[in-house]
């Protein structure tokens, strides 16, 4: 994949399709697809289909989105924790966080960096 240069891969790229995505899971409001440059082995990212910038951007009225974002993004965590015997589950904020979308990255593995 060439190099992307704005915000906000997820809305511009992954959700408008595109990009070639690995899908491990799709509803109407949550995408989850292995990581287009994984850091890890094993390297997963879950987001909501709704743009929400960052963690720290969620609201009152995001409750029942975060709450299903979150149960996603478990399982996630369960199958990769039962297949390798361990897994990570991160989110970024601020200068950490390249892509100005509220994304988990469910991993395993040590860094490739």
């Amino acid at each position: 994949m060439a190099s992307y240069e704005g915000n906000d891969f997820y809305c511009d790229l992954a959700l408008s399709g595109k990009v070639e995505l690995d899908v491990v899971y799709e509803d109407q409001h949550v995408l989850a697809f292995h990581h287009t440059q994984p850091h890890w082995p094993v390297h997963i990212v879950a987001i909501p289909k709704q743009h929400i910038p960052s963690f720290t951007d969620l609201g009152g009225h995001d409750s029942e989105q975060l709450f299903h974002l979150i149960m996603v993004v478990q399982q996630l965590a369960r199958n990769v924790e039962k297949e390798y015997g361990s897994a990570r589950v991160l989110t970024n904020l601020g200068n950490y966080q390249d892509s100005k979308h509220l994304h988990f990255h469910v991993n395993f593995g040590d860094s490739k960096n």
